[in-house]
């Protein structure tokens, strides 16, 4: 639960990508590749295996399974090895800067999420945090996509709850301080969203740094997908909370999963605080590092 920390506005732009395609002179005849074996619907394939299916030959970039080679959403996911008989042909990425998570480990990462968690709503919300994910060597833009989602998976039960469980505690998070004060109401303020927002300094904090006025309207945050999504990553890639860095530059910058629990949640889980907490943490990450195919790296406790 994140409970009473400040905000600094962050404006980032989504940077856009566009694929390059090659045209070559026709080959000379080549002796027949062979097919490889079929693509099989419940294999697990780690990157490097090649399967056939559809007449193509097909290379796989890294974990996957039950992903269609050659079908809308998998270019990142299968690299086209030409059709069988004619050798490589081009890798057909026409997203070379995409999220590092398919829909296919999205799902196998949170199997009984509700509902209102969808991946469309978590892509969507990339472009407000661009470097999210996208910082780095492949092997980091993985870990920090994993360390995000295990971090949010803790908060939610596995992206189950998309409200905090508690409505005693819904009234104590208006800061009447504030000159602002709590517009929606003294308990609009509570817990919402993948890593659980909560307080109406953190709405209005989040809602300035993505436009968008949650403090008069925190419920959207219940609502809307792709902002219940945005709220996260605003915390995630600008906020340190209790720690000593944002859990963005922890992993970009090599401090490792464990100073991401610590600038969520380790005035109370970290330095032997929590320790079942802290494993249920790293336990959803090195689980979700091993679904994106990727090492987990060190320091991972806090």
């Amino acid at each position: 639960m994140i409970r009473a920390f400040r905000h600094r506005t962050l404006a980032l732009l989504a940077a856009s990508a566009t694929a390059a395609l090659t045209l070559a002179l026709p080959a000379s005849p080549a002796a027949a590749a062979d097919c490889a074996a079929p693509w099989a619907q419940g294999s697990v394939y780690t990157g490097g295996a090649t399967v056939s299916h559809s007449g193509h030959n097909w290379r796989a970039k890294w974990w996957t399974q039950g992903e269609t080679p050659g079908t809308t959403g998998t270019w990142g996911v299968w690299a086209d090895q030409g059709s069988c008989g004619t050798g490589p042909g081009p890798d057909p990425d026409p997203q070379p800067g995409g999220f590092v998570v398919s829909e296919a480990q999205f799902r196998q990462m949170f199997p009984n999420r509700s509902s209102f968690y969808t991946y469309a709503g978590l892509t969507a919300a990339l472009s407000a945090y661009p470097g999210f994910a996208g910082t780095g060597s492949d092997t980091v833009r993985r870990q920090e996509a994993a360390a995000f989602l295990a971090n949010v998976s803790h908060e939610t039960g596995g992206l189950v709850h998309v409200v905090e469980q508690n409505t005693a505690n819904y009234p104590h998070y208006c800061d009447a301080t504030q000159p602002y004060g709590c517009p929606a109401g003294q308990a609009a303020y509570y817990g919402r969203g993948p890593i659980q927002l909560s307080w109406n300094f953190n709405y209005k904090a989040a809602g300035d740094a993505l436009g968008i006025n949650l403090l008069a309207d925190p419920y959207l945050v219940e609502r809307d997908p792709a902002v219940a999504w945005k709220t996260a990553l605003w915390y995630w890639n600008t906020q340190n909370g209790p720690g000593r860095m944002t859990p963005h530059a922890a992993m970009v910058n090599g401090a490792g999963f464990g100073e991401t629990i610590r600038s969520i949640n380790g005035a109370l889980e970290c330095n032997g605080g929590n320790p079942a907490q802290v494993q249920s943490r790293i336990d959803n990450y090195t689980r979700f590092t091993q679904i994106l195919g990727v090492a987990p790296g060190s320091n991972l406790s806090c």
